[in-house]
């Protein structure tokens, strides 16, 4: 479990650092949008994905098993953050990160990092295809500016509020949103290296104050983001307590593992390395552990920020500390303009990020596959956003096992029941 990072500072040069320092700073302002973006649609302050990328991004950098890994918040715990937070409490979320990095560790030390060959692909691709619809339908109220005082957490009656609502849009939320959505497809297909989601984002906010739109922004909601980390603390804990929360922490713990582990084999892909499981594993454990001390949300590896890393020249987890480092900066001298930010331009960013998630250029694939496959990613897929991820994952989990033992046909035993 030895951690990436000491390996390849074993031949560390000016050269390698220079490309690190600049893929670290490009990820950041990649990342600082999308973290308060996921901490909003969680339900959380928008400040607990900030902390959660500095915390967090930083302990998965120095830990981890992957070269070019960037930690942080992603789309994937919308649904489960925003579940605990409604039904626990911002407390119950963070008990529930304990408990999660605390499982990882478990699994790390156990050497169960290759485990995750034994979860079904359409099962992945299921519940991935499920989260993306509940983040980008989560977001129909702030990118139409719609009047809704609580948006509920189910599907259906979600649904039900935003169309009985639909008379209050707003044109100018509806323009800033899609202003930004435009902006951010167009700077990529354009500039593919360059930071588009902090210009675009930054852009059609400053836009927004200048025309004097009627569009909310972070400090509108939520007040003044803070200048620095907190103190690290604990929440109330008892047994009670964390028997309840257990399934939750479950969730979350199969969630950081199954993603950090998926994000490091897309970057071997593109780096042609070779990635540590059990070292990964142990990261995400720590830094949830570490992410929740400080009050952040959990946390695991992000494959978009990854990516970007890989595309931007990252070559060693040096360029993941100093992503953390900047956010960290941007933080202390530049929150209340953070803080500017309009809540519409987020909205779009997640519903771009929601879509980049449901992966469409693979739906033709998907197609050709196994009827049995087609059918267990549906049913994960309508499961995660009718019903809950537990039982989404937990009931694609059993039938894709079965479904595999099936396909290897084994001769049926030389056995025959006894006489009773």
């Amino acid at each position: 479990m030895k951690p990436k990072i000491l390996t390849t500072l074993q031949d560390y040069d000016a050269a390698t650092l220079r490309a690190d320092v600049i893929a670290g700073v490009t990820v950041a302002m990649v990342a600082l949008p999308l973290s308060l973006a996921i901490a909003i649609a969680s339900g959380a302050a928008p400040q607990t994905g900030i902390i959660t990328a500095v915390v967090a991004g930083l302990l998965i950098s120095l830990l981890g098993g992957s070269r070019v890994q960037i930690g942080g918040p992603t789309g994937a715990f919308i649904v489960v953050v925003y579940g605990v937070i409604a039904s626990h409490g911002f407390d119950g979320l963070v008990l529930a990160t304990l408990m999660a990095g605390a499982i990882l560790i478990a699994a790390a030390m156990l050497r169960a990092g290759n485990l995750i060959r034994l979860v079904p692909e359409p099962v992945i691709n299921g519940f991935t295809i499920g989260i993306a619809i509940i983040i980008a339908t989560s977001q129909l109220k702030d990118f139409f500016g719609l009047a809704i005082d609580q948006l509920p957490a189910e599907f259906f009656p979600k649904i039900a509020a935003l169309w009985q609502a639909r008379a209050s849009l707003s044109l100018p939320a509806l323009a800033i949103g899609l202003g930004t959505v435009l902006l951010i497809v167009l700077l990529r297909r354009l500039a593919p290296r360059f930071p588009g989601l902090i210009f675009a984002v930054g852009l059609t906010s400053a836009l927004a104050a200048l025309m004097a739109l009627p569009v909310e922004t972070i400090t509108g909601r939520f007040g003044e983001l803070p200048r620095g980390l907190p103190l690290p603390g604990l929440p109330p804990v008892s047994l009670s307590r964390m028997a309840e929360l257990l399934p939750s922490a479950l969730i979350i713990a199969f969630l950081a593992g199954i993603e950090s582990l998926l994000s490091a084999m897309v970057a071997d892909r593109m780096i042609g390395g070779r990635y540590r499981p059990n070292a990964e594993i142990m990261a995400q454990g720590v830094a949830n552990i570490g992410s929740a001390l400080f009050g952040g949300l959990p946390a695991t590896g992000a494959i978009a920020r990854t990516a970007t890393n890989v595309r931007a020249g990252g070559k060693t987890p040096v360029a993941g500390i100093v992503h953390a480092l900047t956010i960290l900066i941007v933080m202390l001298v530049a929150a209340p303009l953070a803080g500017r930010l309009a809540l519409p331009a987020l909205a779009g960013l997640l519903m771009l990020t929601a879509w980049n998630m449901a992966e469409p250029h693979r739906w033709r694939a998907y197609l050709a596959e196994r009827r049995s496959d087609q059918f267990l990613m549906i049913l994960t897929m309508v499961l995660t956003v009718v019903a809950d991820l537990t039982i989404a994952i937990g009931t694609g989990v059993a039938i894709g096992l079965a479904l595999r033992l099936q396909r290897r046909k084994a001769p049926p035993a030389d056995w025959t029941p006894p006489d009773r």
